[in-house]
């Protein structure tokens, strides 16, 4: 029987949707993921008091306490991609320790009105060697930055993507996906001589 490279098992890859508090992370493994996403979402409740800062998510009713869990098949490449949304309040962080194990890559999302949100992020995948991008969530009522300048507000350099989404659009953020395949494809993949 002649080998035929569409028979060929999908690659299953690990990626992480990490960010702050109310970035978008559930709204995006949501928008993107082929099965019913599973997720860890609470009630905010008046023991957040004082723990938790709610600054600019005041309208948030909801937390993810251990992870979100998505999948989706990039059929062009085969590939299935495993979603795993981050907790983003500080008192849950210890989690992402466990939910990194194994992960190829991680997508930053940042919201521009809380950008301070999204240095504890960028520094957990620098210090382990995880690649990732940032994606800007671009808010209604934000305003609009150009990556450049996404980047030297968050001291990046030129070796991470940064791209535009809109976490709630199932294209925009499954476009921020193909980016960072082709982001891993560029900094991951060695192929052999």
């Amino acid at each position: 029987m002649a080998y035929n490279e569409s028979d060929a098992f999908p690659t299953q890859v690990k990626i992480l949707i990490a960010g702050g508090f109310g970035v978008g992370k559930t709204t995006f493994v949501g928008a993107t993921s082929e099965i019913e996403p599973l997720n860890t979402e609470e009630l905010i409740t008046a023991a957040s008091a004082g723990v938790d800062d709610l600054s600019g998510t005041e309208d948030k009713s909801t937390t993810t306490v251990a992870m979100d869990f998505g999948r989706i098949t990039i059929d062009q490449h085969r590939i299935v991609l495993y979603l795993f949304g981050t907790p983003g309040q500080e008192r849950f962080w210890f989690m992402w320790d466990e939910l990194s194990a194994g992960a190829l890559g991680a997508i930053v999302l940042v919201d521009t009105r809380r950008l301070d949100e999204s240095f504890a992020a960028v520094d957990f995948f620098e210090s382990r060697g995880i690649p990732f991008l940032i994606a800007v969530n671009e808010f209604d009522d934000a305003f609009h930055y150009v990556p450049e300048e996404v980047r030297a507000a968050l001291e990046l350099g030129p070796g991470v993507p940064i791209v535009l989404c809109d976490a709630r659009d199932p294209r925009s953020a499954t476009s921020v996906l193909r980016s960072l395949i082709q982001h891993l494809l560029t900094t991951v993949y060695v192929p052999s001589a």
